[in-house]
């Protein structure tokens, strides 16, 4: 007997657009703005799973307004939220007790920093949300795209997550279904390891020839320091301790707005130690003199962590499928050497969006968007990612020292001869998960306990990224084979998701009656950094989404 098939309302529109962050709203953007100008109708809706448009962006950020000067010229006129240029531009490699600080002066151009500014992402994504409504985009936040539809071998829309599911499955009182929105295109912007665009990747072979996907993640917290300790306008980055050399990974410190400073830290999920915790090495970050200094007798004001795509040029997948294609970080646009990607995601929505609106045009839908393809290989983003394109795998191949070093020659020849590099073009080799080796070949780090004025727990971190899911609803965190976690995941790795995760999401409980071990989630602290789905050693673990407007509410991140 099987289960009867779930009646949903279904919606129609010409494009459905998955996610509201930057490559989202800039596609939605540039598609009404076509539509103005030919003086038609399109209609459009940007599902976002955060309560609020926003409420899940977390970037630290510095952002290069490239693309944002060509989707709204006059955006200063309209209000947004870039207020605060770069004026002081550090790079730094911190030791365990100094620094030194290396002169900019020798970097290749397009590291300078100079022209950018440095925002809250979310702020700005919210003020985009804004742009898009007056345009009459339709933008539902508090509804997650939990599957795709599939018909005759194209996808056609996306079905949204149910609401007032128990955790068992049933239904509690205010059950409702997911409903279904069709298009004759839909773009997919969920941002680094989507659940849809993994799933679409894997369905339609789109990174077939092409190196696996890598991986950062990315943590960051808000402070409000001393007025004394406060420099407007100035941007630090940093590697070096508290890492060791075969660990990839570095700082950022930006000062802004009224006495705020971002401080973050991304590690890359392709280091072998498991018992390496990233959030823990940020705590020992801050208590380095470098950032101890600024952070000291200042107030902690926000938390969160994200996973940062890294693999580049040569991971970028094929963007089109049937039906639709991917826009932002849900394909990897990120600059890694720069620590940027929002304008890289913005303008491959722009450029999506104007290969729909072609195709629309000439009466077409659920085909594939080749055209999409060809504008991004022709555009500024694949030239700039094809220049860094051996950074990461140099870093990874020769450690940080000798890497770095590698990599800053590698950016000149690509600069100075026109995208040629002594080195050709690299390849990452394993995936972020096949890095991660026995936990027996490791020594346990002992990292220090926290403070709780400067360093601090994952507890009380967690919650003042002010994440919240439903208690009463299906784990969201799906975990394959519970034996095979066991038996590998804690016997040969050590248990690594009890600190690869930063919000104390997995734990390994042992049972005082029976000595037995049992792994223990708390899906109701997750904050959507998706680094479980990436960093298990076995891919045991599947991140879905959760009931709609769960998870974090990010303020001025």
């Amino acid at each position: 007997m099987t289960d009867a098939p779930i009646e949903r309302e279904s919606m129609e529109y010409d494009v459905v657009i998955v996610g509201g962050g930057p490559a989202g709203l800039s596609a939605a953007i540039r598609l009404k703005q076509l539509a103005d100008e030919a003086g038609q109708e399109l209609s459009i809706a940007v599902l976002e799973k955060g309560a609020e448009v926003g409420a899940h962006i977390l970037s630290g950020a510095v952002v290069d307004p490239k693309a944002l000067n060509e989707l709204i010229p006059d955006w200063a006129e309209k209000g947004a939220p870039l207020n605060d240029p770069v004026k002081t531009d550090i790079f730094e490699v911190l030791g365990a007790a100094g620094s030194i600080s290396l002169p900019t002066l020798f970097f290749p151009p397009l590291m300078s920093n100079h022209g950018c500014h440095i925002v809250s992402l979310g702020n700005v994504c919210r003020w985009l949300g804004e742009q898009a409504e007056a345009m009459g985009v339709e933008i539902y936040p508090g509804f997650p795209a939990a599957d795709v539809i599939e018909e005759d071998g194209a996808i056609k829309g996306v079905v949204t997550g149910d609401f007032g599911l128990a955790r068992d499955g049933g239904h509690k009182d205010g059950y409702q279904p997911g409903m279904e929105l069709r298009g004759k295109y839909t773009l997919i912007a969920e941002g680094a390891r989507g659940s849809l665009a993994k799933k679409l990747i894997g369905r339609y072979g789109l990174s077939e020839g092409k190196e696996p996907q890598k991986f950062g993640i990315g943590l960051k917290e808000l402070w409000r320091v001393k007025p004394e300790n406060h420099k407007p306008g100035m941007v630090k980055h940093t590697m070096g301790w508290p890492l060791d050399n075969s660990t990839g990974g570095g700082s950022f410190m930006y000062h802004y707005g009224d006495n705020l400073v971002s401080i973050g830290f991304v590690v890359h999920l392709n280091y072998k130690n498991p018992w390496i915790s990233p959030f823990e090495e940020f705590q020992r970050l801050k208590t380095h003199p470098a950032i101890r200094d600024v952070l000291e007798g200042g107030e902690r004001i926000s938390y969160g962590a994200r996973a940062i795509t890294e693999g580049g040029f040569q991971s970028v997948p094929k963007l089109a499928f049937p039906g639709g294609a991917l826009i932002g970080c849900s394909a990897g646009f990120v600059n890694v050497p720069r620590i940027k990607g929002s304008h890289n995601a913005m303008k491959t929505g722009m450029l999506a969006a104007e290969s729909v609106f072609a195709a629309i045009g000439a009466g077409r839908a659920h085909d594939e968007l080749a055209e999409y393809q060809a504008a991004y290989e022709n555009s500024w983003v694949a030239r700039d990612l094809k220049a860094v394109r051996n950074a990461k795998p140099l870093w990874s191949k020769f450690g940080t020292t000798i890497g770095i070093a590698l990599g800053g020659l590698d950016m000149w020849c690509n600069t100075l001869f026109g995208g040629w590099s002594p080195f050709g073009t690299m390849g990452h080799g394993k995936t972020d998960a096949e890095s991660t080796q026995p936990a027996e070949k490791f020594r346990k780090i002992d990292y220090p306990k926290p403070d709780g004025k400067l360093t601090f727990d994952r507890l009380s971190s967690v919650f003042i990224s002010n994440t919240n899911h439903e208690e009463d609803q299906p784990v969201h965190l799906k975990v394959a084979d519970m034996d095979l976690q066991k038996a590998s995941e804690l016997e040969v790795y050590g248990g690594p998701s009890a600190r690869y995760c930063p919000a104390g999401v997995y734990e390994w409980i042992k049972d005082e009656t029976t000595g037995e071990e049992r792994f223990q989630i708390n899906a109701q602290n997750c904050v959507h950094c998706k680094t479980c789905d990436i960093k298990d050693p076995n891919q045991n673990i599947n991140w879905t989404t959760p009931e709609g407007g769960g998870g974090p509410m990010y303020a001025g991140m």
